[in-house]
């Protein structure tokens, strides 16, 4: 693998960017700040993710990526753009890019993808599935005609898949992921509480006091906001079986898609998974009690990856390595070459 091949893993909540031997060389927000008078980008990554909430009229802050795909071409240009000259210096060497996807991606919505990677000075741009990523990531030999199950839970999509033989033999995706968790946290305080709370603070409530398996009414955490009422600064104690019945509907959508391919998928490859059990990846994968939950409710062991939240990049970053046996094992041109 040269030096200046990059993988990138490109989320609707985190790009994570691979180069050469060295690995994860950055991970940061997937958001873009510019200035809607002049047009001109003020900031990507961290830097505009701070500006959430905080900008002003003209200084506009988006995400261009969304569930998964792009929706806001030039701005998905400007941003991978940037990324790759953060991590390669300002001279650009023409590098090959390897970029994940979701399984469900239509031609078009690949097009945008390969065409954002061509603008940011890429030579050769190749496509890989997050599953088949995710997978090789995580160190696991899907070459074998042995059944692999993955549920990757990103920011905007939980991908659940069934991997043999360099394949994907079956594969359900879901937009319940770690966004639609936050804004049912954000619509629950609302609700119950009238607090008006922003995307960050609830995200930070996830982390914090999420506890699916077995939660507690003595685990409190507080939460600040503005409430409705009045327009003043307010806080409330949340506690984890609050914070449960908020993202119930959300954390049982995605058993039901693990529990859709399940039933999708032949017989002989349950039987794997049933030995094997599944592999979470992505950064919901750390939600408080989810792989417990998972073995309670369906009955199958879970394993959450080593280094879960940068699995699919590095995966993307390894498949040069294994481009041959990849082109090799997909007729649906999972991994493909743009011409």
């Amino acid at each position: 693998m040269a030096n200046t091949d990059i993988g990138i893993d490109l989320g609707t909540s985190n790009i994570v960017i691979t180069m050469g031997n060295k690995g994860v060389v950055l991970s940061e927000p997937s958001v873009i700040a510019y200035n809607t008078r002049t047009e001109r980008v003020l900031a990507v990554g961290k830097e505009a993710y701070e500006m959430i909430g905080r900008n002003p009229d003209y200084i506009a802050v988006v995400r261009p990526v969304s569930e998964g795909v792009i929706s806001d071409d030039d701005l998905a240009h400007s941003m991978i753009r940037e990324f790759i000259i953060k991590v390669t210096g300002h001279q650009l060497l023409k590098p090959r890019i390897v970029i994940c996807v979701p399984s469900f991606i239509t031609d078009i919505e690949s097009r945008a993808v390969v065409d954002a990677a061509k603008s940011a000075g890429s030579r050769q741009v190749y496509l890989i599935q997050e599953p088949i990523a995710a997978m090789i990531g995580a160190g696991v030999n899907i070459t074998k005609a042995k059944g692999h199950m993955i549920v990757d839970i990103g920011g905007g999509t939980t991908d659940v898949a069934i991997v043999s033989m360099n394949g994907v033999v079956t594969s359900y995706t879901i937009k319940t992921a770690g966004n639609a968790i936050d804004r049912s946290i954000m619509k629950y305080m609302q609700n119950k509480f009238k607090l008006l709370i922003g995307e960050r603070t609830a995200e930070k409530v996830k982390i914090e006091l999420c506890n699916l398996y077995d939660p507690s009414d003595e685990i409190t955490y507080m939460v600040k906001g503005r409430s409705l009422m009045k327009g003043l600064p307010a806080q409330v104690l949340l506690s984890e079986r609050e914070l449960f019945e908020a993202i119930e509907d959300d954390t049982f959508a995605i058993m039901e898609a693990v529990r859709k391919v399940l039933e999708d998928a032949p017989p002989e490859l349950v039987g794997d998974i049933y030995d094997n059990g599944l592999l979470m990846t992505g950064g919901g994968a750390l939600l408080g009690g989810l792989p417990q939950l998972i073995k309670r409710t369906l009955g199958i062991n879970c394993n959450i990856a080593k280094d879960s939240i940068n699995c699919v990049a590095k995966g993307t970053g390894m498949a040069f390595g294994k481009m041959t046996a990849l082109l090799d094992g997909f007729e649906s041109a999972t991994v493909y070459k743009y011409r």
